[in-house]
């Protein structure tokens, strides 16, 4: 049973850095204070999702223009658009004490609150609908299909204003963004933290050659042209990296059944899924007012052991890595991002599957990220070039 109250450490605001300064002299207005002041702030919102905004009504028959949107989540749909739009080193996320919420007529959206399928009610009433949905709100992924991607979008509405004394933390992508806050408010008191998983960047980066970069984040957020998954050639796929493909791109767990069935994909012989849509039109709230939407993803399919229970075969792993060394130009990869092969749930060691790995993938001309095992822990002796490159 879901606590009738979630454990919420922060709000989120997300802005553009050039609003900082007057954000954190004035506080965050909502858009009709800003009309009413006068004021000119660097917008990140879509004109078309502020308009909705404008046109929904609250309970209390204000409409949602009247009110400053804080999220439960930052890493979320919203984000991830502005961050296409902008570029992250213009976005930075302010974390707001949560005790705002008992500010008088602070209500609570179980949504993206310009969606009419977000319920919009006050805070009593809606931190046990927060609640039930926590799990949702805070997962790393999420899906048009199922609603996750309008839920994680929960909202916080506070009346015309926050003010500047509800501010906790100011969090960038990086170090250097960090440094032009302090640059633009040499006085500010507010923590500013680089955080930059939250802007979904990798959390470490290393460049091992010119082309090869080891990298400890999150593979499906790589703006590679080719996501590679690890797989069995029994058809399965039930945990790790192939569970999360199988969630979010459903097309890709057909395909992959079919290539099993077909003995397309074999050991040693990976199958690779020329995906036509674009990973943004699942990610973005609005992926329509992107610009430039990153290009379609293609899927490469590569068996690390037969059968799901099976520890990860390294001379299967080998052999694959020799099929992509000899076929990645004719089959038109143009670069790739690949994980730890048989490390996770394959139960094999990086020690073993880091060289083993460098030493094929260093002979492609093509940019290529390794994405470091999360179940283990590495020394950086493990991360040098001495090391992977021997």
């Amino acid at each position: 049973m879901a606590k009738s109250k979630p454990n919420i450490r922060s709000l989120f605001y997300i802005t553009h850095l050039d609003n900082l300064p007057s954000i954190v002299q004035h506080g965050i207005l909502s858009h009709a204070q800003v009309e009413a002041r006068g004021l000119s702030p660097t917008p990140i919102y879509d004109a078309n999702i502020v308009s909705r905004r404008r046109e929904r009504q609250a309970p209390d028959g204000r409409s949602l223009w009247e009110f400053a949107n804080l999220y439960f989540q930052a890493r979320n749909p919203m984000l991830y658009r502005v961050i296409g739009e902008k570029g992250k080193q213009h976005v930075v996320i302010i974390g707001i004490d949560p005790s705002v919420m008992e500010l008088p007529g602070c209500l609570i959206a179980a949504g993206n609150a310009a969606s009419p399928l977000s319920e919009i009610v006050p805070v009593a009433e809606g931190l046990p609908k927060i609640a039930a949905l926590w799990k949702v709100i805070n997962s790393e992924w999420w899906r048009q299909a199922d609603g996750s991607k309008r839920v994680m979008m929960a909202e916080c509405l506070v009346p015309d204003i926050i003010s500047p004394t509800y501010l906790q933390t100011i969090y960038t992508p990086n170090h250097k963004t960090a440094e032009t806050v302090h640059r633009l408010m040499p006085d500010c008191k507010i923590p500013v933290v680089p955080e930059p998983n939250l802007f979904f960047q990798p959390n470490f980066l290393k460049r091992l050659t010119e082309t090869i970069s080891l990298i400890d984040g999150d593979l499906f957020f790589s703006q590679h042209q080719t996501l590679t998954i690890s797989v069995n050639t029994m058809g399965v796929m039930g945990k790790g990296l192939a569970s999360r493909a199988k969630y979010q791109f459903p097309d890709v767990y057909v395909v992959y059944q079919d290539a099993c069935r077909n003995k397309q994909l074999q050991m040693g012989k990976p199958y690779l899924y020329r995906r036509e849509a674009s990973i943004d039109e699942e990610l973005a709230d609005d992926p329509a007012s992107l610009t430039n939407p990153n290009a379609n993803k293609w899927f490469l399919l590569f068996a690390t052991k037969r059968h799901w229970r099976e520890q990860s075969d390294i001379k299967g792993i080998e052999r694959g890595l020799q099929w992509l060394q000899e076929h990645y130009a004719s089959e038109g990869i143009r670069s790739l991002a690949v994980p730890a092969l048989g490390c996770g749930l394959g139960g094999l060691d990086w020690r073993d599957v880091g060289p083993l790995m460098c030493r094929y993938l260093a002979t492609l001309p093509i940019p290529v990220s390794i994405y470091l095992p999360r179940t283990q822990q590495i020394g950086p002796e493990l991360l040098t070039p001495e090391f992977l490159l021997q």
